[in-house]
């Protein structure tokens, strides 16, 4: 890989088109393949000839599964085809091929022969190293995402269940194993056995004669054990999981996926000390199932292992690499303020740009019923509080990707719907509850909010393709990270600052990215603990005493850990111990 970071997906529209604006330059990105309305669309807007697009009906047979194929391929072509310009450029100022090896970090051998060219002297000398330099660049990688359990059941026109290989997820994956890509599929957000079983069905996934995959899997995990364990169930069928990327539980954008009190730096410790024993352990059930399939080979392919959740410094992100042996670490959130990387409009990054730690909450709005990372100022925030006063809560639901619910209907229904908030409040008033039990159910029904077409707005309207009745309400979700960074930032400036060429956060009060998510999970604890006051039991009570035993043995670690950081850290170290020891006092003021 040129570059040690990645772009992971952002929401579904503001990495939609990612790869377009920086894979020629090496960095890889990740692109969101759940809603292919949104893709067709972005299809038509990135046809280079109008005339040549041919869009895919909603209604015609399979038209998911062929529009997102589409979407790949063309991004895959227009990529190829931009790197391929870019390679043949001269050599000149402001060039788009000196911006490639530019933003490269110093560690990079391209970067360092790159600046060795630019000195020579000899003309004819330099021409020869330059043709060398062309033959070592690579493209960045164009990845796709599945959120496992977002894998809606589909009926045709007479009701009639479509079955298990059309569900959404099974259909994207498809679309991606039959697209041109030689690139990953991440699958984050839980093992879906189902969905896991399918993979098995794409030639591309398995190696070809040389050893290699066309098409690669990533786990996007939040700790050791989950990521062992799906790794076997992939490794007893012959798919080898290619890289681990390790997301902080809380401190990240999108769904939050709260651990039982795991830490981030524990959880990569972990790993750092047994990742050889599992590559290990992996291999034979990979091996022997390969045998299985005819299909013979003696060593175990590579397995990266990466990190993304919060990092914010260029000291944070280099420890990571060197400490825990880390092979890339994921920037996700700070790009949402590169207008050249990603689709955010003109007034969700004004409104970015001045937000402040308060900001950025913890919610229950997604209609997964998952935590999901909110921002307080967001307008589709605002126009859920506006429906509610005009007596109307819930959103029309048009694309329906995250309907779950059964509780009222035959069907599906999503709990960000009118049609589901308006029974379900019908359901709370028939209760009689006291008004202090009733207002807190009430919040909680109507907190949803659509995040099919909120998470979609942006790119639409940044891009000039709203049309005239659609919700423009924008629902952006970055992570708590995102409160220290207030400014608009060029890629090379974001570039410059992951490899510490610049600081965009120079006098900027930040706490470090350990402290900061263990005081997440300390706020988790003590809203999830008053959350359940009224019901504690005994196993509850067990619950919470585990939860909390497991943080103070992560901060344990942490003490640990920061003896042992070397001199030119002494600076900050006082800072983070006593940062530590403040969050161990609140640790210890949580009573259960």
């Amino acid at each position: 890989m040129s570059h040690t970071f990645h772009i992971p997906v952002l929401g579904l529209g503001y990495s939609i088109d990612t790869p377009l604006k920086v894979a020629r330059y090496g960095i890889s990105s990740v692109i969101s393949i759940v809603d292919d309305n949104l893709i067709e669309r972005m299809r038509e807007y990135h046809t280079e000839n109008k005339e040549e697009f041919i869009p895919i009906a909603k209604s015609a047979p399979d038209s998911r599964e062929k529009r997102i194929t589409a979407y790949l391929n063309m991004v895959n072509k227009m990529v190829n085809k931009q790197f391929e310009q870019l390679k043949k450029q001269p050599f000149e100022a402001g060039s788009d091929i000196c911006r490639y090896f530019e933003l490269l970090p110093e560690s990079s051998q391209l970067k360092q022969g790159y600046d060795l060219m630019m000195d020579f002297p000899d003309k004819e000398e330099q021409q020869i190293f330059q043709d060398i330099l062309r033959t070592q660049m690579t493209k960045g990688a164009i990845d796709v995402n599945i959120m496992s359990k977002l894998d809606k059941m589909n009926f045709n026109d007479d009701g009639e269940y479509t079955g298990d290989e059309n569900t959404d997820a099974l259909v994207a994956l498809r679309a991606f194993a039959k697209s041109d890509l030689e690139s990953s599929v991440i699958l984050s957000a839980g093992m879906n056995p189902r969905l896991y079983s399918s993979v098995e069905n794409f030639s591309d996934f398995f190696p070809d004669e040389t050893g290699g995959l066309r098409k690669k899997i990533i786990l996007k995990v939040s700790d050791f054990r989950s990521a062992f364990i799906q790794a076997k169930f992939l490794a007893k069928k012959g798919l080898w999981v290619s890289e681990f990327r390790v997301e902080s539980g809380l401190n990240c954008g999108g769904h939050a996926f709260a651990t039982q009190g795991y830490l981030l730096g524990p959880i990569l410790e972990e790993f750092k000390q047994k990742r050889a024993e599992m590559i290990n352990e992996l291999f034979e059930l990979y091996h022997a199932a390969l045998v299985n399939k005819c299909l013979n080979y003696t060593s175990a392919p590579a397995q990266r292992l990466s990190v993304q959740g919060g990092i914010g410094t260029n000291y944070e992100n280099d420890f990571l690499l060197e400490y825990y042996e880390l092979d890339a670490t994921g920037w996700g959130s700070p790009f949402l303020l590169v207008p050249e990387v990603t689709n955010v409009d003109e007034e969700t990054l004004r409104l970015l740009t001045n937000a402040v730690e308060e900001d950025f909450y913890l919610s229950g709005s997604s209609p997964l019923g998952i935590l999901f990372n909110s921002f307080k100022n967001s307008t589709m925030e605002k126009q859920r509080l506006q429906r509610l006063e005009k007596g109307r809560p819930g959103s029309p639901c048009i694309k329906k990707y995250l309907v779950s619910n059964t509780e009222f209907t035959e069907k599906p229904i999503c709990t960000a719907s009118r049609e589901y908030q308006n029974l379900k409040i019908r359901q709370l008033q028939s209760y009689q509850l006291p008004e202090d039990d009733y207002r807190q159910q009430f919040d909680t029904i109507t907190e949803k909010i659509c995040l099919c077409e909120g998470l979609c707005s942006s790119a639409y309207i940044k891009n000039n393709m709203s049309k005239p009745k659609e919700n423009k309400a924008v629902a952006i979700c970055p992570g708590p990270n995102l409160a220290y960074f207030s400014g608009i930032y060029s890629l090379e400036e974001m570039v410059k600052h992951i490899y510490g060429r610049l600081d965009l956060l120079d006098k900027i009060k930040r706490p470090h990215i350990f402290i900061k998510e263990l005081n997440l999970y300390i706020d988790y604890l003590q809203e999830d603990l008053k959350a359940h006051l009224k019901d504690l039991n005994e196993k509850k009570i067990k619950q919470f005493n585990n939860f909390k035993a497991q943080l103070q043995d992560g901060i344990n670690y942490y003490k640990q850990l920061f003896s042992e950081l070397p001199d030119h850290a002494s600076n900050m170290l006082l800072l983070w111990l006593d940062e530590l020891k403040a969050s161990e006092n609140k640790l210890n003021g949580t009573l259960i």
